[in-house]
Formats: structure tokens, sequence, C-alpha cells
């Protein structure tokens, strides 16, 4: 399987400073009328609690790199605070957070970085104490069925943004699916992460969680 480079799988989680993704202007709340004010904010409201809804999941991913470059697997979380990237039984590398960091473990070079969780936006989606409130915002889509949340912390533009996209759907947890998510980098580095087949409520053991330390294997004398 082909080796993907660590800024990708990065840009997953999304870490790195960037742009709107999508295309999609921000809009602030000091421009909008009272009744569209609070009508963005009630969506931010249902998007939130849809999130929080989610006790498990499970669903198939693709993730494109702005080359176009397309890598397939099965994303797993379960609340609080864990989710698994699983890339296939023959890719070399691993993203999997046990609750309290992230780790990108990469078995061909025997090596693990780690991040702590509220460092990556991305733990909007999986941290149930993250405030996504605090740090997103709705972006408006032209479509009432379809809800784009960025969220980034503006005080720490080093973490990344990442917009996530929902789409109403009554077999999902709040009445809200999410689809998919985009995270751009300063250097305009793309990735996009698609997701299908969702299932809600299944059985995930927490040793879905851990991993095999490579660096220890390294350390064996051959």
């Amino acid at each position: 399987m082909k080796h993907i480079t660590m800024t990708t799988r990065a840009m997953l989680l999304g870490f790195g400073a960037g742009a709107l993704a999508l295309g999609l202007a921000p809009v602030g709340t000091a421009s909008l009328t009272a009744p569209l004010a609070a009508q963005t904010a009630g969506d931010l409201d249902r998007v939130v609690g849809a999130l929080r809804q989610i006790s498990t999941m499970k669903a198939d991913f693709t993730q494109t790199d702005r080359q176009g470059n397309t890598v397939r697997g099965v994303m797993t979380l379960k609340r609080p605070g864990k989710i698994r990237f699983d890339y296939g039984k023959d890719a070399d590398f691993l993203v999997i957070s046990n609750g309290k960091s992230l780790f990108v473990v990469d078995y061909e070079v025997s090596q693990v970085e780690r991040w702590p969780i509220q460092n990556s936006p991305l733990g909007a989606l999986f941290d149930p104490e993250r405030d996504v409130k605090k740090f997103g915002k709705l972006v408006p889509t032209g479509n009432p069925d379809v809800f784009s949340v960025e969220v980034r912390d503006p005080k720490k533009p080093e973490f990344g943004m990442i917009n996530m996209i929902f789409v109403r759907n009554p077999a999902a947890p709040g009445g809200l699916q999410l689809t998919h998510w985009v995270a751009l980098d300063a250097q305009n580095h793309r990735t996009r992460v698609q997701l299908s087949n969702q299932r809600y409520g299944v059985a995930v053991a927490d040793s879905t969680f851990t991993f095999k330390d490579p660096r220890r294997s390294a350390r064996r004398p051959g």
C-alpha cells in the first residue's frame, strides 16, 4: 500500500493553520440580521446536540489529498474521546486516539507522534468536553438541509482548522449525519475525508483503541 506522508495524515486530524475549506466564506454574526443570527445560533445548537448524541459510530472513509491521491479505510468512534482510522491490514500506519491523546503510528519507520486531543480541531468530533460553540461557527451553504461548521481556535491558529459537513437524516443521532470534513493548511494543502455506510450505536471494545508500539519492536536485538 502506498505510504502517505506525515503531513497528509496530520491534516486528517486537522493540524496546520488553514483557510476556509470548500470555498465558503465565513459570515460574522455582527453582519446578520437579528432573526438570521438567532436561526444560525439554533442551527449550531442542533449540530452540537447531534455530535453529543453519538455514543459509538463506525463508517467507511475515503481520504483524498490535494493531488488527488486517495486511500480508504474504516473509522471507529467511541465516546468519550476515542477514535481509530484503520487503513487496512496492509497499511504501514495508523491514526488512533485513546481518549487522552492522538497518535500517528508509522510502522515503516518505527515512529509514533502524539498530540493532546485538545490541540486538534477534529477533537470537536469526538471529545465531548470540547466547546464546539466556542470554537465553531456555522458557514452558509445555501441549502437548508446541509450544515457546514468551521471549527478552529482563533487564539491558536497553529492548531489548524476543519470544516465539518452535516446533512439532515432522521436515522442519525439528532437528525443530522456527518458526511465529510475538509482540512486546509496555510500552504493550501487540502485533505478531504468522505464518510459512507455510517453505523451508530454499534458495540465497540476499548481494545480497538490500543496499538502495537513499533518503537519497542525496533529496540529489540535482531
